[in-house]
């Protein structure tokens, strides 16, 4: 017999309760300061400082987006994940051409 896990259903941002956005917004913020960290160790300066100051700004407004503007946190989410799929892992090597 095979059981399978029940997912929870996605959700909107207007379809979330104010803890669930906030949490949302705070998991975001602490992936992307857990890839500055990793970033950093390889070498990738740049990416961290754009991913610190991402969750920076996730940080400093998430109690006024989480209760009022939704599509200024919307747009801060997407970015976020956004920036999170763009990490390598790895050194990048830069070419010149």
């Amino acid at each position: 017999m095979q059981t399978t896990a029940k997912t929870p259903d996605a959700k909107t941002l207007d379809a979330m309760t104010l803890d669930e956005r906030s949490n949302m917004m705070a998991l975001v913020a602490e992936a992307l300061e857990a890839t500055a960290e990793k970033a950093y160790e390889i070498g990738d300066d740049r990416f961290a400082e754009n991913s610190i100051s991402l969750a920076n700004i996730i940080i400093g407004c998430a109690d006024d987006l989480v209760v009022g503007d939704l599509p200024a946190a919307e747009l801060l989410l997407q970015q976020g994940i956004a920036l999170l799929s763009l990490f390598p892992g790895e050194p990048r090597e830069f070419t010149l051409h």
